[in-house]
């Protein structure tokens, strides 16, 4: 009878506790896109939008790559380091974690003197494997929150659970979602670049969330709990690109590109709860909710960027780039969304993106800098939660080619709220650090 009092308890204080991520935040994460491209592409931040001739270029404006004048491949290696401090009631926790990919191998075809309508001039092909997004991550949290969820109740003589000694949380996270940009961009009278694009996407997400809670009655008794929870999130996705370049005059120039909603359709695998219950140190329940399996589909918001570049001759540039995406119009679909739905609607906003860059050239030496920020689009945000940080790079041209490096600095906070339910619990405050290194091998063909 005891066994079934702490079932029906844990049904109500763990199984609707959403320790991993909910709906709503499975929809924000998979619309956000990281700067992620060649080195010379990074390290300029990606303000690339009226600009073009960088194959990660492309993925901003598809008009970029009809200002290659011959056709080259390129491939890139980076390295992300992160830093990040969980505090949770006083307590911090900081976690260093470091992660290697191959992040971007491209190329792009140039035809040049196309024999089509006249006034048209060169056409270019592109394709370009990047990463979008990298959920590599690990933290862990120590505090006590002085609340204790986790009652235990007898037939006749309750004791009650009531002094919490204090929780321990651990959040893994893996995966990344790929992205394929197939593009075709034309040169009209050297002065207008128009293109279009369609990418594909590969999403795989994994998260794995342990709670331990450890309690008292006041008299000597303890109450510990173990609880795990696990989600794979995984599925396809595809997106459309217009985008147009006109060139002013010899220096200056203006990019104005749109990408639709990506489209996802998605599977899920999750654990709800696995719990283990230790009373006075001994193991008395472990209760396991099993696999569910789970298919729905997301469509993320469309993107506007518009783009302005000043370019000093041979000698260097200035380019700036302002993308508006607006998070309210996420949309959860195939089953019901409704509250999930309204959530975007009332928590969400349209926020902006504003990425800086400049390049400077001696001779066959190439040095490079930028600025990004991005604001939350959360409507309760704090103005911590903005992404925001630096770049630098260099880049050395060679007899058939070209060989660059950019470093990228960037930091933000973040809540995470393991106990929704109780008000009583407060979210672990996540201090966020990224550095990431890239390096790049640029081949003429």
């Amino acid at each position: 009878m005891k066994k079934l009092f702490l079932i029906a308890m844990l049904s109500i204080a763990y199984i609707t506790t959403a320790q991993t991520l909910s709906y709503n935040d499975i929809g924000v994460l998979f619309s956000h896109e990281n700067t992620n491209g060649t080195a010379r592409f990074n390290a300029m931040s990606g303000a690339f939008g009226a600009l073009g001739g960088d194959i990660s270029a492309m993925d901003i404006n598809p008009a970029g790559a009809a200002v290659f004048l011959k056709s080259e491949f390129a491939v890139s290696l980076n390295n992300r380091n992160t830093q990040l401090n969980a505090n949770y009631y006083g307590n911090n926790e900081q976690t260093e974690n470091d992660y290697t990919n191959l992040s971007q191998a491209g190329g792009v075809f140039v035809f040049r003197n196309f024999q089509g309508n006249q006034g048209w001039q060169n056409v270019a092909i592109g394709f370009n494997y990047s990463i979008s997004n990298d959920f590599e991550n690990q933290w862990f949290a120590n505090g006590n929150s002085g609340f204790a969820p986790i009652t235990d109740l007898y037939d006749n003589n309750p004791v009650v659970y009531g002094n919490s000694d204090g929780q321990h949380i651990e959040n893994y996270t893996s995966g990344k979602t790929d992205k394929y940009t197939f593009s075709i961009a034309s040169e009209y009278n050297d002065n207008l670049y128009l293109g279009a694009a369609i990418s594909t996407y590969n999403v795989n997400y994994y998260q794995n969330v342990l709670i331990e809670e450890y309690n008292n009655d006041g008299s000597g008794n303890t109450f510990d709990v173990s609880q795990t929870q696990e989600l794979s999130t995984y599925g396809d996705g595809f997106s459309f690109n217009l985008g147009l370049i006109s060139k002013l005059n010899e220096n200056v120039r203006l990019g104005l590109a749109y990408q639709s909603p990506i489209w996802y359709t998605l599977s899920e695998d999750s654990i709800d709860y696995d719990v283990s219950i230790y009373e006075n140190d001994i193991n008395t329940i472990n209760d396991y909710s099993g696999d569910n399996a789970f298919d729905y589909k997301l469509r993320t918001p469309s993107k506007l960027t518009g783009s302005f570049a000043y370019i000093f001759d041979k000698q260097g540039l200035i380019s700036v780039d302002y993308s508006y995406k607006n998070y309210s119009n996420i949309t959860l679909t195939n089953a019901n969304f409704s509250d999930e739905n309204q959530a975007f609607n009332t928590d969400l906003k349209g926020v902006g993106e504003l990425r800086i860059g400049t390049e400077w050239r001696f001779d066959n030496i190439s040095l490079r800098g930028g600025y990004h920020i991005e604001k939350s689009p959360y409507k309760n945000a704090l103005s911590s939660d903005n992404i925001d940080g630096f770049s630098l790079g260099a880049g050395f041209k060679f007899k058939g080619g070209n060989f660059d490096v950019a470093y990228q600095k960037s930091s933000y906070t973040a809540p995470y709220n393991v106990y929704p339910q109780y008000n009583q619990v407060d979210a672990t405050n996540l201090n966020i650090d990224n550095s990431k290194l890239t390096a790049t091998l640029v081949l003429n063909l």
